[in-house]
């Protein structure tokens, strides 16, 4: 039994934190994991960005409610979904990934949690689990399913390394360079024909 794990920004809509940075004029805003491994670390630095400038889950969900899933996306999802099990993986939250979900037809999303308080400012936030999209891929292989994995990240490497089959999509040149060993592509109908050819 198969089952394909997908990460969500950089590879079904455009990363959350990106959009925020331009949105803002926050140019320190726009790192992501494909700049900083360590997510801990990361939204920290973020956490306190916001809060230097008074911004809260308001402005941000404001700006995700103008974000719209690549084009193809929501058709390469549709098109898997019919042939196969998908759940996205995701490093984001609950509170952003919800409203892009819905544009993508609801696929199931595993992600994490921010913690805000009663006037929105975002003061923390709980991770799933450690290692949140490694030890997934685990955990489902453990209940007897072969993962098929695609990402364009540092977080996403575990889970694709773990899996069967393992693919970057959309990645970065050094990330590529780096991970020679994983297929890369850049367009939906190549990650679609190389899931079916190992389902």
């Amino acid at each position: 039994m198969n089952i394909v794990c997908l990460d969500m920004e950089g590879v079904l809509v455009p990363e959350i934190w990106i959009a925020f940075s331009e949105a803002t004029g926050i140019p320190e805003l726009r790192r992501t994991t494909r700049d900083e491994p360590d997510y801990d670390k990361l939204m920290n630095f973020r956490i306190g960005i916001l809060k230097e400038h008074g911004l809260g889950l308001k402005e941000i969900q404001d700006t995700i409610a103008t974000i719209d899933p690549f084009d193809g996306a929501k058709e390469f999802l549709d098109e898997l979904r019919s042939i196969t099990q998908v759940i996205v993986l995701s490093d984001t939250f609950y509170q952003f990934g919800m409203p892009l979900m819905k544009k993508l037809g609801y696929p199931p999303l595993f992600c994490n949690d921010l913690i805000a308080s009663g006037n929105g400012e975002i003061t923390g936030f709980k991770m799933r689990c450690e290692k949140s999209k490694l030890t997934t891929v685990k955990g489902l292989q453990a209940m007897g399913f072969d993962t098929i994995a695609a990402g364009d990240s540092f977080n996403d490497l575990g889970m694709i390394e773990a899996s069967k089959a393992g693919f970057l999509f959309r990645s970065t040149e050094q990330i590529k360079k780096d991970y020679p060993q994983y297929p890369a592509f850049e367009e939906y109908s190549e990650l679609l024909n190389a899931i079916k050819e190992v389902l």
